[in-house]
């Protein structure tokens, strides 16, 4: 799998929900996936079905685990392997304030040994890659030393690969979104570690928005990861496969044959009584910069509102674009 991490998109709670994986998965074949953050503790305590649950399809498709128990943290990992995840992704960068009462995400950079600890459990649970996801450093224990030695603690677990947001977090004092956009982005540090660790795959995260930039780090980084972006315009990635991975410019999907198969999912996997926004919503962003869009976008969300509504309103807000597209306006669906 270590081919897919030249792009991926990130983890993101609350976003990269199986329903949205399956839409990204449509339109770019090879970029790798991520899921939401699973605390361990839940699939512990015998919640798989409920964390796990995905479709075949979403491959290559990664775990992100959260957590700061060993056992629990191996457990995870067996149990990805048996639902049949491709790698396992230990969540050390996420500074909301949940996560550091449970004493996991971006609070354990500031104990390195523990985390390679959590790396070699779970790499001792499961044939997978077991890769780690990080900030370049938290609080104010932020130096490009103390980033070195997180690094070398990860490669004695035995991490296969380290995913850095080039952000260092605050743990105080910031909310998670502010943590998203106010640390200034560091990619010298990120380019400095791979100079430093050239035998260990590192991904780049944080502020890349395009495909232009996610290529141009491919020259010096293993690979990039986009984050909101790819969830807000999707389409981005409908180039993806031909020019990160190689595959033919024939490769591409077309728009609209896209919101059909991404219907038949909604179809089989709807039910009354579960808000169909809760499957629409993802396909907000689709036609982002094409004619109708607005009328798209407000279609999904006023139709989708609707009690009772299901999956008519995907037909409902195609309707309403080609009828708000002007004669002669630009109508292609690629």
């Amino acid at each position: 799998m270590a081919g897919h991490r030249r792009l991926s998109v990130a983890p993101m709670m609350d976003w990269t929900d199986p329903a949205c994986r399956y839409l990204l998965r449509l339109i770019s074949r090879h970029t790798q996936l991520y899921t939401e953050m699973v605390p361990a503790q839940a699939l512990w305590h015998g919640h798989a079905a409920r964390f796990l649950k995905g479709h075949p399809s979403e491959a290559p498709v990664a775990i992100q685990l959260g957590g700061s128990d060993p056992a629990q943290l191996a457990y995870g990992a067996e149990l990805a392997e048996a639902w049949g995840y491709d790698e396992i992704n230990l969540n050390v960068g996420c500074p909301s304030d949940r996560v550091q009462s449970g004493r996991f995400g971006a609070c354990l950079m500031r104990e390195p040994a523990l985390v390679s600890e959590l790396v070699a459990a779970m790499r001792a649970a499961t044939r997978l890659p077991v890769t780690v996801k990080s900030r370049i450093g938290v609080d104010d224990h932020d130096s490009y030393d103390a980033l070195c030695r997180f690094t070398q603690a990860m490669i004695d677990g035995g991490a296969h690969a380290l995913v850095v947001h080039a952000r260092k977090a605050w743990l105080q004092g910031l909310s998670p979104k502010q943590n998203r956009d106010v640390p200034p982005l560091r990619y010298d540090r990120v380019a400095a570690l791979k100079g430093d660790f050239p035998g260990i795959p590192i991904i780049l995260n944080g502020g890349i928005r395009d495909l232009d930039t996610a290529k141009s780090w491919l020259d010096t980084l293993d690979g990039t990861m986009i984050g909101r972006e790819a969830y807000h315009n999707p389409w981005l990635l409908a180039e993806a496969d031909h020019r990160i991975f190689g595959a033919s410019p024939d490769s591409r999907p077309e728009r609209e044959a896209v919101v059909h198969a991404y219907r038949d999912y909604v179809v089989d996997h709807w039910r009354s009584g579960v808000p169909i926004t809760r499957f629409t919503r993802h396909l907000s962003g689709l036609f982002q910069g094409l004619p109708g869009a607005r009328i798209w976008r407000r279609t999904l969300s006023e139709r989708g509102a609707v009690r009772g509504a299901g999956p008519e309103v995907i037909d409902q807000a195609l309707e309403a674009r080609h009828a708000a597209i002007p004669s002669g306006a630009e109508t292609s669906t690629a």
